[in-house]
């Protein structure tokens, strides 16, 4: 089993950076479920991906539902802790599943996984 982590770095609207790469986790846990384990963390101003209720026009990916289908089908998700508080949402709700974390989580994810994607 492949353990691959994808880190998003950018925020979830702007650019499509955070958009590729949950298209990039949702394609490898469709194509290829039993040999590969996908984990997320959001750092810098990808912890903003991490909130509830983003409201995007019809018709225009949602970063949100994005993640909780990543999450329902066996995906990881951390959020930086000390990036979210410097931001100020370190105390807002997260969608369920999207946990804070740390640098030591962080270090010891990419130890683990064999790859390592950076968006």
């Amino acid at each position: 089993m492949q353990k691959i982590l994808i880190i998003i770095n950018d925020a979830p609207y702007g650019t499509e950076k955070a958009y590729n790469a949950l298209r990039m986790a949702m394609t490898l846990q469709k194509e290829y479920s039993e040999e590969t384990e996908v984990k997320i963390f959001l750092l810098a101003d990808g912890a903003f991906c991490g909130l509830p209720n983003q409201d995007t026009p019809t018709g225009y990916y949602n970063i949100g539902r994005m993640l909780k289908s990543i999450i329902s089908n066996g995906g990881e998700v951390k959020s930086c802790g000390g990036c979210s508080k410097a931001r100020g949402i370190d105390t807002l709700e997260f969608i369920e599943g999207v946990e804070l974390s740390n640098m030591a989580e962080f270090a010891k994810w990419i130890v683990e996984c064999n790859k390592v994607l950076t968006f």
